[in-house]
Parts: structure tokens; sequence; C-alpha cells
């Protein structure tokens, strides 16, 4: 095989890594596993399922009181919002903790590069898509995930704060399924911090204007969430936070 060039595309199915020219697959693992013609494999689908779950496990067994970071991989370098996810990566390597975030480019490197110059500990979680996107540069430990609710389920054992950067309907899953495990009691109750209150404070408003007014969620429920434009108020509340916990483990 030649030597690959420094503009060889590479993509991931899982934890492989694979050469773009090589790589033709038609569908995801996700995609395959949710489609109802192919319901006859997925008893040893379990199989592969049950494999990532140890995976996880395993590489992040030693990893504790990690912040999880959600944001936009469509944010380019040199732009505010890309100093803002630095910034925090930094701060929060800084104060002690483990940085967690989806691995991909955009507001995820930009945090994953800040705890990584700041001497923290710098995790990315990536995930098999239909287009491209690999894990970033400045991660410690990568794991390639094939099923988002793996992925999902290591974003929340392993954390115990979580701050979401702008983003789009990736970060709005997240964020949203963060706030119900929280709101149900599925985890003890942690911090979620919105970083950026003109983007944030919109959907803010609907939520209590909406939501709240017409009685589908409660005004406690709004509360579980802070917005903040300050870095350093944001790994504050993470930090008052763990006090008040004093160290109980949330999973």
């Amino acid at each position: 095989m030649p030597p690959l060039d420094r503009d060889t595309r590479l993509s991931y199915r899982g934890a492989a890594r694979i050469r773009e020219d090589q790589d033709t697959p038609t569908q995801t693992t996700d995609q395959r596993l949710l489609r109802s013609a192919d319901s006859a494999r997925d008893p040893w689908r379990v199989l592969r399922i049950q494999s990532e779950f140890v995976e996880g496990f395993d590489n992040l067994a030693t990893v504790s009181g990690a912040v999880t970071v959600f944001g936009s991989a469509r944010i380019a370098p040199d732009t505010p919002y890309y100093d803002l996810g630095r910034e925090l990566g930094g701060a929060l390597a800084g104060a002690g903790y483990p940085v967690m975030t989806g691995g991909g480019p955009g507001l995820m490197e930009a945090v994953n590069r800040g705890a990584c110059e700041a001497g923290g500990y710098s995790i990315g979680l990536g995930i098999e898509l239909p287009f491209e996107q690999n894990l970033n540069q400045w991660v410690d430990l990568g794991i390639n995930f094939r099923y988002f609710f793996v992925r999902k389920t290591m974003f929340v054992k392993y954390a115990q704060a979580f701050v979401c950067l702008p983003g789009g309907f990736g970060t709005l899953d997240e964020l949203f399924e963060a706030l119900t495990l929280v709101q149900t009691r599925k985890v003890t109750q942690f911090p979620i911090v919105l970083l950026g209150t003109e983007f944030w404070g919109p959907l803010l408003d609907w939520v209590r204007g909406t939501l709240v007014e017409q009685g589908f969620v409660s005004p406690a429920d709004v509360d579980l969430l802070q917005v903040t434009d300050s870095v350093a108020d944001a790994v504050a509340i993470i930090g008052q936070s763990r006090q008040r916990q004093g160290g109980e483990d949330h999973r």
C-alpha cells in the first residue's frame, strides 16, 4: 500500500480508522440497527452493543468527576465562539476537572484544545457518522463509538456536570437528554450550565413563556438550567455543586 499523504481523508467505523477510498459503507451501524428489515440480525447485534459498553467502561474506568461539554462541530477556529470554548477547556483543566467532549471539530476541538494546552486531561468520544468527522488532535483519550446511545451513556456516567456551548440539533439533543435525566431524578441533580446568554436566551424565553405558562413543565424545572456569559462563573457553579454534593456518586 502506498504511504498516506497529508491530504488523505480518513473516517472511523467504530474503533477502526479507514481510508476514505477504501471505505464504501452505504449506512451507519445505527441506521442498520433501526431498520426493521434487518431485525432478524438484532440478537447478534446485542454482542456488538455489549462490546461497545465494555470498551467504554474499560477505557473510562479511571476517569472521575469529569465535566462533559457539548457544542457545535461547525464553528471555525479564530472566531469568538471557538475562543470561548478554548477558554472554557483551559479553565476546567485549571480547576482540576477532566474534560470530555464529542471529540470532533469546531467547539469540541476548541474545548479539548484548551484543556490540553492547560495541561489537563482531554477526552473525546467520537461517533460513526455518514459524513467525515474524525477525532480532533487535542484528545489524550479518544474512543470511537458506533451507537449513539452507548456514547451518551458514557457522557453521563463519567461526568459530574454539563456545560453547553452554542450548537445545533446534536447539542440540543444532548442538552435536553441531560435535563430530562436530572428532572426525572435518573441521576442525582448536578449542574447544567448554558454558556452564552445571547444564544441561549431566546430558548429559555420560549420555555418560560410557552412550556411553563401552558403547564408542560414546572417553574422549578427551568431552574435546573443556569445561563452565563462568564467562563469563571461556569466553573464556579460546578465547584459549588461539587461541594454541596460532598463527593456523592450521582450515577
